[in-house]
């Protein structure tokens, strides 16, 4: 028996994949490799491949003795999304399609998938419960809101599944040999890095008007570990027989951008060169999560803060400075 990874190559699957190789469990990676580094992963069985090779996915199901799937791979940039929406529904939404009839095909009936708190959108109210509407606002989030509806469904042919819907993921494994690519990333932190290391210009800082207490936007930071075990829990929950949900993963705390810029000048005795520019449209003011769910059906909680996820990025990164 083994659990297959997809996407296990990326920042987020790479820390799942090693967590479970700790846990001496037996894990397979397919990944196409567009946004994976197959050194991330060691020495665990690997395919380079797609999700939509049903003949591939079969091959491995049957090679492998597969019962278990967290399915990571996917396209996630908002932007491009929406200039390439055809792309994304092509792999993000047909891709799954096509690694479900597969797993089924094969006997395969649980499943883990990646999803974000995306699909909210612009929430009515904080922190967010599950019971806030799915009100996407790209095409990306539309299509993690198609594919939970989608995995869903599938519950009345055989297919179990957990949709997690994580918030802001960051930091880097605790011995800074795996991180995010701040090359493949426009999230903040990483950027934060980029900025602070001289890898780029002053960081853009999108507004300090919004009715917060520093007028800077709101967002709830999870460390990139704390996230693989959320993933490796829902594998637990569902072989245990739970029924298929969706839920949140955050830490319940909401960070502003100025204060992870302070965390970031806190932990490298760096000042984090930056700007103030105008708002960025489409950004919600605060999103951060109710964890309740979470904790109560999967028995997860947070164990990592801010200063963790910012002191992990900033071992991993500054090892580029050393190196350049």
């Amino acid at each position: 028996m083994a659990v297959l990874v997809t996407g296990g190559a990326g920042y987020i699957g790479s820390h799942t994949v090693r967590l479970l190789v700790a846990q001496q469990r037996e894990v397979v990676v397919l990944d196409s490799l567009e946004l994976g580094t197959k050194s991330r992963i060691g020495s665990v069985p690997f395919y380079e491949g797609n999700i939509s090779d049903e003949k591939l996915i079969e091959k491995i199901c049957k090679k492998h003795d597969i019962d278990e799937v967290i399915h990571f791979a996917a396209y996630k940039a908002v932007g491009e999304s929406m200039e390439q929406p055809l792309r994304y529904y092509n792999n993000n939404v047909a891709g799954t399609i096509n690694l479900v009839r597969a797993l089924l095909a094969n006997g395969v009936e649980r499943l883990v998938f990646s999803s974000s708190a995306a699909v909210y959108g612009n929430p009515n109210s904080v922190p967010v419960t599950e019971e806030e509407p799915m009100k996407p606002e790209s095409v990306y989030a539309e299509t993690k809101a198609v594919m939970e509806r989608f995995l869903a469904s599938c519950e009345a042919i055989g297919l179990r599944t957990v949709s997690l819907r994580y918030f802001n993921a960051a930091g880097a494994s605790a011995d800074s040999t795996i991180g995010e690519d701040w090359s493949m990333s426009q999230n903040l932190v990483p950027l934060v890095m980029k900025a602070i290391l001289g890898f780029s210009g002053p960081l853009n800082v999108f507004g300090n008007d919004y009715p917060t207490p520093d007028g800077t936007c709101i967002r709830d930071y999870i460390h990139v570990e704390d996230l693989a075990d959320a993933h490796i829990k829902a594998l637990d929950y569902l072989a245990t027989g739970g029924k298929s949900l969706a839920c949140n993963v955050g830490t319940g705390k909401g960070t502003s951008v100025l204060e992870v810029l302070d965390m970031a000048e806190q932990v490298s005795g760096r000042k984090v060169p930056h700007v103030i520019t105008h708002r960025r449209p489409g950004d919600p003011v605060s999103v951060f999560a109710d964890p309740t769910m979470v904790r109560a059906l999967l028995g997860w909680k947070a164990t990592h803060d801010l200063r963790d996820i910012i002191s992990s990025a900033w071992n991993w990164h500054s090892k580029a400075e050393a190196n350049s």
